[in-house]
């Protein structure tokens, strides 16, 4: 489903600096017998200006991954990169500052706060940090997410998909360099879904962002241009350009491998 095409490459080129990466990236919990490795060695570059998806099983480390990446969770080992900055070595002041100032999120639960308009809470990660918003930008983002005329509206009064746009919209208001979003259509019906991954593949291609996604259903995985597979903490495949039913084929036959033991 991906409309990428060379008009929208303005400010992207080939080689460019990956947006996000990470080496021999490990992530475990416990210690002992109880030792659970979520990462093994992970390694991984996110393009700049691109759709990535990240699928697997329940427990494969994808969520782990994506929380890496972002500076949420931190490391067992390995280095992690946003842009040229390497986060595992960030104080955790100045982490904070780097995921306000370059990385937008996007989650399952809309997270806006109930007694603020649409428009308030666009704004309000800026607000909250003492920034002034790039009216420009900012309204480029409302007409990209068709919310022109829901800016005055609370929560309540929008719908869930309304209500997704308008964290997208949030997300996206400080021109990040990345965008993380962990199963955003998660508590949506499949035509406000449809919606809102229309609205991250438009970032993607009229606004170059770049967007990595969470998600589990193949479906969602087709508007990406690149999906990657994870499977017991590490990367197994990939899959460029795909189609629902390519990722659906694709996890079929994982889930037989491992059942295979």
């Amino acid at each position: 489903m991906s409309t990428w095409t060379a008009a929208d490459t303005e400010g992207i080129e080939a080689g460019a600096e990956p947006a996000a990466r990470a080496t021999a990236l490990t992530k475990s919990y416990g210690t002992g017998e109880t030792r659970v490795v979520a990462l093994d060695a992970v390694d991984v570059e996110i393009a700049r200006g691109r759709f990535t998806a990240v699928m697997g099983p329940s427990g494969s480390g994808k969520s782990t991954l994506m929380h890496c990446l972002a500076g949420l969770d931190s490391v067992t080992s390995g280095q992690v990169w946003i842009g040229e900055t390497e986060i595992t070595r960030l104080a955790e002041r100045e982490l904070t500052r780097l995921r306000r100032d370059q990385v937008g999120f996007v989650f399952q639960a809309f997270n806006l706060l109930p007694t603020l308009t649409a428009a308030e809470n666009i704004t309000l990660p800026m607000d909250i940090a003492g920034r002034r918003p790039d009216a420009e930008w900012v309204d480029r983002v409302i007409d990209t997410l068709g919310l022109r005329d829901r800016l005055g509206h609370r929560p309540a009064q929008l719908s869930g998909g309304q209500q997704q746009r308008v964290a997208c919209a949030r997300a996206l208001a400080s021109r990040p360099q990345l965008i993380f979003a962990d199963e955003p259509t998660g508590n949506l019906d499949s035509q406000a879904g449809a919606e809102v991954l229309g609205f991250l593949r438009e970032a993607v291609d009229a606004l170059g962002q770049t967007v990595v996604m969470v998600t589990h259903d193949p479906g969602a995985a087709a508007w990406s241009d690149l999906v990657l597979f994870l499977g017991d903490g590490r990367i197994v495949d990939e899959m460029h350009e795909p189609t629902a039913e390519g990722v659906l084929e694709r996890l079929k036959r994982f889930d037989a491998l491992r059942k295979q033991g």
